[in-house]
This record gives C-alpha cells, structure tokens and sequence, in this order.
C-alpha cells in the first residue's frame, strides 16, 4: 500500500449549507440567525439545519424547535427548499470544477478532490482560488472549509479542524502531530457507542489507537474498516470500494392536521413510487416493500411484505395496500400518526431477473412493467406527475420524495 509524501487530497464541506443558502438568495436573512425547518409554521418538529449565527448562540443541526427558541428566541424558522439546495448544489460543483476536477461527491455539501502534481508545491492558493470563485460568481454567504493532506480521510479531518471557512493543510511531514490535538470523536466513523467501545479496550486518546495494531483494530471495529482507518490516520492511500445499494426509501413528517391515517396512506403511496422511480431509473428490481409509523406518543408500529423481484408501480402499491390492511386495527384508527417511512429492500438487477415458476405472473408482470414505462416517459416528458396509478395527493409543505439530504443528492425528478 503506498505512503504519499506530499499533499494528494483536498477535502471540501460547505458551512452551514442549507442555511447559507437560504441567506445567499434572501438578503433580508443575512447577518441574522437562521433555521431550516422542514415545513411551514412548524412549531413541535425539529430545525433541520441552522446558520453561523444561530450556532453561535448555541443552536445546532437536529434541534427541537422549542429548544432552539430558549437558545436563541430572534432565530427565523424558514421551511426547506431542497430544489434550491440541489441547484446551488450543481452550480457550485460547476465551479469548483472550473478550477480543479471533482473525484468524489459525498454529500450534497461535501466534496473531495485530487491535488495535481502542478498544485501541490502551494496547496494554500489552490484553496484560496476556490473560495474566491465561490464568492465571485456565486456570493459572499456560501462559504467552505477545505482541508489539504495525504489521503482523503486526513484530509475530511483537517476541514473539520478548520471549520468554520478553514483552509488547512496537513502535510505529511508534520503528521501525526496536529491528529495528538483532537478526541477520537473528531475521527469521522466513531461515535459514542464505538468511542466507549475503545475505551473499554484501554484506548482512550488518538495517541493510543495510532499506536494500536491494525489487526486489533480490524477487531475492535468487528471488521475491515477499523483496519483501514489504522492506514487512513497513519497516511497510507487507502482506497475503499464504494459501497453497494442496499434500498430506497423515503419517510415524511406529517404536518399537525394531516396526522390519520387516511392522509397517512396517502402519503406513503406517493412515497413509494417515487422511490420505485429512483430504483427504476438505477435498474433494480425489489424483493421486499417495508411500511413504517411513528405515533405521537412514542411508540411505532411496522409491515413488511414479500415481493416477486419487481420494479412497476403496481406491484408494489398493491403490497402497500396489503401492509395498510393489515394495520387497519382500533389501534391505528385512534393513533395520531407523526411520521412515516416507506423502503424498497431485497434488490436485484433488473437485468438478472428470474421469474418464479409458481407465481406464473411473466405476462401479467410485463404488461404492468410496459404500463409504467409508458407513464415515465409521460411523465418525464411534461417535466411532472401527469400520470399516476390511482390518486397522486402530496403533503402540505411540497418536496415529499425530494427533501433535504445529507447523503443523497435529489435530481429534478425527485420533486415531479
């Protein structure tokens, strides 16, 4: 495995993105603490993401909402527009491109980049062009933090350890020293059920776990990815395959008065085809379809239900109509619904699909998956939902299927 001599990686995260966002297109929002919440007038949910301001006053990402206002009671709660968020999202890969070429986009506000050998005698200036064609072409408000080092997991940390609007270069020269500053929860993997798990194991600093054999490491983690981490923070160009999909889903906060079970299931089918959209467009089949509510009152209640290697809208609504048969209880009838969440599992390539001789459906199956096409093109052609199968009612609040997501990028499609 090779250890890179000099600076390889740069490593961007946006701060505080959705918000900045928000203050880059709305003036009046500038300067002042702001929150993302997911709907309109939002009162008993959560503030999704928060400014540079509003952190300062002790606001964070994933607040309630009635806490953030004993925190910062002048905070303005302004509803999600993840459309937005997706459009500043491409319009700044399109300039950061224009300077360096994108390897790897993690996030919707993250992203990582290869430093050419050209660039690496003074990293420092590479990073200052970036931010200032960010604030040239596109504003002052939307700013980053970029980190410069060996690999790409050294180079995420040094941007952590320069937010907010860092510039920071860990060569690596200079390592481990600036890692001996920092608590293993600063480490991107470990969090506080993995932090405890190494101090049971005596490893109670980043001094420790450097010192600690890979293969222990391999260990601790239960797998290889506490081995690769020992490489990572040891600066060794470790190349992690990319993982695999394992579903698609969406879930949904349900707004005060939309709390039955009626808008309830209104909602979860338009969920789930749009995420049998995503796996159609991605070439999947699904082999399983899982229903899941959340109730006011802390408790929950959850349906799966079987299917035969499908793609098409109607397969999987009928099993959605099923798993809402089932949970048509006294139980479910007096429940107030707070939010659900609809996923698509078991999945296969579309193209290795083998049909089940004792369903016999081969027929049936591909007249309903000629169907679909034909409402997909439709629909992709018009630029929204012109056809559905059966009644097609979104949520108060919009963007059900396309909200805010720090680990998916939306396309246009997600908010037909």
């Amino acid at each position: 495995m090779r250890r890179p001599s000099e600076i390889e990686r740069l490593y961007i995260d946006f701060d505080g993105f959705f918000a900045s966002v928000e203050q880059q297109v709305h003036p009046q929002l500038r300067g002042k603490p702001v929150g993302v919440v997911p709907f309109k007038d939002a009162q008993h949910t959560c503030v999704i993401a928060c400014s540079r301001e509003a952190k300062l006053r002790g606001v964070k990402n994933v607040m309630d909402i009635e806490e953030a206002r004993e925190r910062c009671p002048d905070i303005i709660l302004v509803p999600q527009s993840p459309d937005l968020y997706r459009r500043a999202h491409n319009t700044l890969l399109s300039e950061i491109s224009a300077v360096i070429p994108v390897d790897a986009v993690k996030s919707i506000d993250e992203l990582t980049c290869r430093v050419t050998p050209s660039e690496r005698g003074d990293p420092h200036a590479l990073g200052l062009r970036i931010k200032k064609r960010i604030a040239d072409n596109i504003g002052p408000c939307i700013t980053c933090s970029i980190g410069f080092a060996a690999n790409r997991q050294l180079a995420k940390m040094a941007c952590k350890a320069g937010k907010p609007n860092g510039n920071l270069l860990w060569h690596p020269n200079d390592m481990p020293g600036p890692l001996l500053k920092l608590g293993l929860r600063d480490i991107p993997g470990i969090g506080e059920q993995m932090e405890q798990r190494l101090v049971r194991a005596g490893i109670t600093s980043i001094a420790g776990l450097l010192a600690t054999q890979p293969k222990h490491m391999r260990k601790l983690w239960g797998n290889v990815t506490g081995e690769r981490l020992w490489y990572a923070l040891h600066g060794y160009d470790v190349q992690t395959p990319p993982p695999g999909r394992g579903m698609y889903g969406h879930g949904r906060v349900l707004p005060p008065d939309h709390r039955t079970a009626e808008h309830a299931k209104a909602a979860s089918r338009l969920l789930l085809v749009k995420a049998a959209r995503r796996m159609r467009r991605e070439g999947w089949n699904a082999g399983r379809v899982w229903l899941w509510l959340e109730l006011m009152g802390d408790n929950s209640v959850h349906r799966g239900a079987w299917l035969p290697a499908v793609h098409d809208d109607q397969a999987v609504l009928t099993a959605l109509e099923c798993l809402w048969t089932q949970l048509r209880g006294e139980l479910l009838r007096k429940a107030r619904i707070l939010r659900l969440g609809v996923t698509l599992l078991e999945l296969t390539q579309a193209s290795e699909r083998q049909l089940d001789i004792l369903l016999n459906d081969d027929r049936a199956r591909r007249r309903w998956e000629d169907t679909t096409a034909a409402i997909d093109k439709l629909n992709r052609k018009h630029g929204r939902t012109l056809v559905s199968i059966g009644p097609w009612t979104p949520p108060p609040g919009g963007y059900a299927g396309g909200k805010i997501s720090y680990t998916r990028i939306p396309r246009a499609e997600d908010f037909w």
